[in-house]
């Protein structure tokens, strides 16, 4: 089991998307996304299978929750430095997303 204190290790902050490109060297269908978040953190990029629920056009300016202190993970030809937030539902990644908008960097907490 995890305990409060391994959650703590955690930075889950708040990140705005401000460009999105289709990934065609990922073995499973994903976007390369460029994240704002905020000045204390700057833009992490991310690799995110989601295109079965967004359009890349409709995920310019969402917000997301992304873990921003996991080590880089090279995917493909791709650095990712962030991973972002989502759940596995039968329709697909669904990104979590603040209920109001709020400010880039905010930290779950």
């Amino acid at each position: 089991m995890a305990t409060f204190d391994d959650f703590l290790k955690i930075d889950i902050r708040v990140g705005e998307i401000i460009k999105v490109e289709s990934f065609e060297k990922a073995k499973k269908p994903a976007y390369k996304l460029w994240v704002d978040f905020g000045d204390e953190i700057g833009i992490k990029k991310s690799s995110a299978q989601i295109t079965e629920c967004y359009r890349k056009e409709e995920l310019i300016h969402k917000q997301v929750l992304g873990v921003v202190n996991f080590p880089p993970r090279q995917i493909g030809d791709f650095m990712s430095e962030v991973l972002i937030l989502g759940i596995y539902g039968s329709q697909g990644v669904v990104l979590i997303q603040p209920e109001q908008p709020v400010k880039k960097g905010d930290k779950l907490g």
